[in-house]
């Protein structure tokens, strides 16, 4: 849990001004994290799914992206609950 929490606050650090990501649940080996903010959606949206990813590798975590399982946006700010699988290294 706090090697994820670290991942989550370095993530935060880098991607602060477009979109933040906070743990919601944490059942087994499932993690579902909210991402909310403006972000970019011509850089790649789901890029930031992906970078919290490589970040945690940064911490001996391996995360695969499953899936986004809520998405809401309004006209400048959206807000996505995704899921990973917490894999073993």
């Amino acid at each position: 849990m706090e090697k994820l929490e670290n991942a989550i606050r370095e993530f935060n650090r880098y991607h602060g001004s477009e979109a933040q990501a906070k743990i919601v649940k944490i059942e087994g080996d499932v993690v579902i994290v909210e991402f909310s903010g403006t972000f970019c959606k011509t850089c790649g949206f789901y890029d930031y799914f992906d970078d919290l990813k490589w970040g945690a590798m940064n911490f001996g975590l391996n995360l695969k992206f499953l899936e986004v399982l809520e998405g809401k946006e309004d006209f400048e700010k959206g807000r996505y609950l995704v899921k990973y699988k917490l894999k073993k290294s």
